[in-house]
C-alpha cells in the first residue's frame, strides 16, 4: 500500500521545534537591542562631524571672499561666485539634518551656526572670522543669535 501522507513529513523527520526557532529569534532580538543604539550613536556622531566640517569649510570660504570683497558674504553669494566657495548643498542652508546660517554685520566680522534640525537630538555649532569652532555643551542648546568677541558663547566649549 502506499503512503498517503500527502506531501507531510513523517513524524520521525528531522525539523526544527517551535522552542528552537523561538530561541533563534530571542537570540537576534538581543543583538539587535545591543546594536541599534550602537548604529543611532555612531550616525548622530557622523553628522556632528559633519556639520562641525561644514562651518570649517563656510569660515575658510569667508575668509578667502573677504581677500578679495570688502566684506563678508552670505551662503548664495559663496556659492554663486566662479569658481564657488562652496557647494550648492550646504549653500542651501542644510545638510545632514543640520540647518546652516551666516551672520554678518559687513566688513567687520561674521559668524556662522549649525543648529540641528531636532534640539533635542544633537549638538548645536558655531564659528566666527578667527576660526573658533564651539559646541554646545548639551545637546537642548539652540545656536547663538549673537556674535562674541571673547571666543565661544556662553554654554558652548571649543572644540579643538
Amino acid at each position: 500500500m502506499r503512503n498517503r501522507n500527502f506531501g507531510y513529513k513523517n513524524s520521525n523527520s528531522e525539523s526544527f521545534t517551535l522552542i528552537e526557532v523561538m530561541i533563534v529569534v530571542a537570540i537576534i532580538a538581543v543583538l539587535a537591542s545591543l546594536a541599534i543604539p550602537n548604529l543611532l550613536r555612531s550616525r548622530m556622531f557622523a553628522q556632528e562631524v559633519i556639520a562641525a566640517n561644514s562651518l570649517r569649510i563656510i569660515c575658510t570660504a569667508q575668509i578667502q571672499w573677504r581677500a578679495t570683497n570688502s566684506e563678508y558674504a552670505t551662503l548664495g553669494q559663496l556659492a554663486e561666485a566662479r569658481p564657488a566657495y562652496i557647494d550648492a548643498s550646504l549653500a542651501s542652508g542644510s545638510r545632514q539634518s543640520y540647518n546652516f546660517k551666516v551672520f554678518s554685520n559687513g566688513s567687520f566680522d561674521f559668524y556662522a551656526t549649525a543648529e540641528p534640525s531636532n534640539l533635542g537630538q544633537a549638538k548645536s555649532y558655531y564659528i566666527d572670522e578667527d576660526g573658533f569652532l564651539c559646541r554646545s555643551q548639551s545637546v537642548n542648546t539652540p545656536a547663538p543669535t549673537a556674535h562674541t568677541d571673547s571666543g565661544c558663547p556662553a554654554g558652548f566649549s571649543q572644540v579643538e
